[in-house]
């Protein structure tokens, strides 16, 4: 099943786990650490959270985020030109954009969008660049001549809306473990563009 699938037919945890899962592998690109949305993954985990704690979660992510967080401008984590400035604004705007509530169509409007910008940021950061195809093909499963990074973010997008479509509130925490992963990477291609502009 293509990504653009999946996403259709996903509940709102798995629209949420979703969105949350590309926006955390791209917090490096924040100055976020490894733990600011641990406890949105926790809220994601259980069945009797209170309505409005997930608003209360974001917000709280929103601060200790807020322009690059405590860790300074993440302008400074990413080096100049080759799209990090686009690859930035795509990761502040799946956070900005994230809806307070964690149901209906702004879920999984947001869900998408975050899917699409996530892809997007592996495209700019990948030193390999995609031969051939657009971001909706290779949503709809049409993967060939995809670049490395953005071959695994497709990959990791699809395991996350797997495993919660197949374990429901059991399927958060590998799916936590998918996004750690990616996150990894993530900090790590970031780690190493920095280096080679210095």
């Amino acid at each position: 099943m293509s990504l653009v699938e999946l996403i259709g037919q996903a509940d709102e945890r798995g629209l949420a786990a979703s969105g949350l899962a590309c926006l955390d592998r791209c917090v490096p690109l924040l100055g976020g650490d490894d733990e600011v949305l641990r406890p949105l993954w926790a809220a994601l985990a259980t069945d009797n959270g209170r309505p409005e704690q997930w608003a209360e979660l974001l917000d709280q992510a929103r601060g200790k985020l807020g322009e690059g967080g405590e860790f300074g401008s993440a302008a400074e984590a990413v080096p100049e030109g080759a799209g990090a400035d686009e690859a930035v604004s795509l990761a502040r705007r799946m956070l900005e954009a994230a809806p307070a509530a964690r149901s209906g169509a702004e879920l999984r409007a947001w869900a998408d969008a975050c899917s699409v910008a996530a892809l997007r940021i592996h495209q700019l950061l990948d030193p390999l660049k995609d031969t051939a195809g657009s971001l909706d093909e290779r949503r709809e499963g049409r993967t060939e001549g995809m670049s490395p990074l953005v071959a695994a973010e497709l990959r990791r997008q699809i395991t996350v809306l797997e495993l919660l479509a197949g374990h429901g509130p059991a399927g958060v925490r590998p799916a936590l473990e998918v996004s750690t992963e990616g996150r990894r990477v993530l900090r790590a291609v970031v780690s190493r563009r920095s280096r080679r502009k210095g």
